[in-house]
């Protein structure tokens, strides 16, 4: 017992200390030198005290201390609202409710060129929500078959998408690193978007490796899901939030939304995290299309050929040929349907039926 005790305590205070340098040496404000100077002492110091005291207990009760003047430091650490960002997330989306319909600014849909050679363009546009179609997800392979970047896309009966994909809000000059994405290094951001932009830039310029699938839902989740992501979106145009590549990513994220409204709805997986893998559950639970083998349907799902050879004009509807659709419930109906806005103290929407 004494022996499992001590490898224990050298264990947690091993990971204490790794953690601490980690966050002081992504997070230290000043020169980069600051950084690696205190993330050195962060594991100098309780290794210091074990040695000299020659006592593992003693080399833990120094990373304690440690641990918690690091993070008492890093959880007042606040996202900016205003900085120097990249330009295709210097905006922040925002959304208006009128009866049925929904208006959202800052709508990206960049015309462009190559990935970093675009023309800007942001929209105003109007959703009419009575005219809610369907809900589909888009998984964007860009580091292997276990990882993806999921995007979800709103369908409209007038031919409108409207595409919303979490990601994180960058400086000019800043790149994303898996590793910094643990230590509040980015503002969380809500890229809303059509999907000739958002979808368009993977396929067709940065070559990723592109699944649609049509998710089997009915109307109303579909409608409280969007209220959801619209009502944060809200939120973060007033007050924003980090990014954390656990906790708040592209996936992780969905699942929040979703236990909001449905808090039995969105069991906990090992897929949430390596969600390349999260299309065969979704098929296992019924949640996509069942009429073919999930082989059949991730084959039929990929959309890179009929993407890249898409006209600008019919994108959308291009790249969802010759998929299958499964029979969503009708329940959403324009008569008897009451949609009010409610104002919530963090300045998101709701809605009422």
């Amino acid at each position: 017992m004494v022996t499992l005790a001590y490898a224990m305590t050298a264990l947690l205070t091993a990971a204490a200390a790794i953690w601490c340098a980690l966050a002081l040496f992504y997070t230290a404000p000043g020169p980069p030198i600051v950084g690696y100077g205190l993330a050195a002492l962060a594991l100098l110091v309780p290794l210091g005290v074990a040695m000299a005291q020659h006592s593992i207990w003693h080399g833990a009760a120094a990373a304690g201390i440690v641990l918690a003047a690091v993070l008492a430091w890093y959880l007042s650490l606040t996202p900016p609202q205003d900085a120097d960002w990249q330009s295709n997330v210097a905006n922040l989306a925002h959304a208006e409710l009128d009866g049925h319909r929904v208006t959202v600014h800052n709508v990206r849909n960049f015309d462009y060129r190559t990935e970093t050679d675009y023309t800007p363009r942001w929209e105003t546009r109007t959703y009419d929500i009575s005219k809610l179609a369907g809900l589909d997800v888009f998984f964007s392979h860009w580091a292997g078959p276990a990882i993806a970047h999921t995007i979800l896309s709103w369908s409209f009966s007038d031919g409108q998408h409207l595409a919303i994909s979490i990601e994180t809000r960058n400086r000019v000059g800043q790149r994303y690193s898996a590793i910094a994405g643990f230590f509040r290094q980015y503002p969380i951001y809500y890229v809303v978007a059509d999907e000739r932009d958002v979808i368009r830039l993977r396929t067709n310029y940065r070559g990723e490796h592109v699944w649609l699938y049509r998710l089997r839902t009915d109307d109303n989740t579909a409608l409280a899901l969007l209220f959801e992501y619209l009502g944060t979106i809200n939120v973060l145009a007033a007050s924003p939030d980090w990014y954390n590549a656990l906790t708040a990513n592209c996936t992780t994220t969905i699942r929040q939304h979703v236990r909001h409204f449905s808090p039995s709805g969105s069991p906990w997986s090992w897929r949430l995290l390596l969600n390349g893998y999260l299309p065969e559950l979704l098929y296992d639970e019924g949640r996509l299309d069942r009429s073919l083998e999930f082989a059949e349907l991730q084959a039929v799902s990929n959309i890179d050929a009929r993407a890249v050879g898409a006209s600008y004009s019919e994108f959308s509807d291009a790249i969802r040929v010759g998929l299958p659709n499964p029979r969503r419930e009708k329940r959403l109906t324009t008569r008897g349907l009451t949609i009010v806005e409610l104002r919530t103290d963090d300045g998101g929407i709701s809605s009422s039926m």
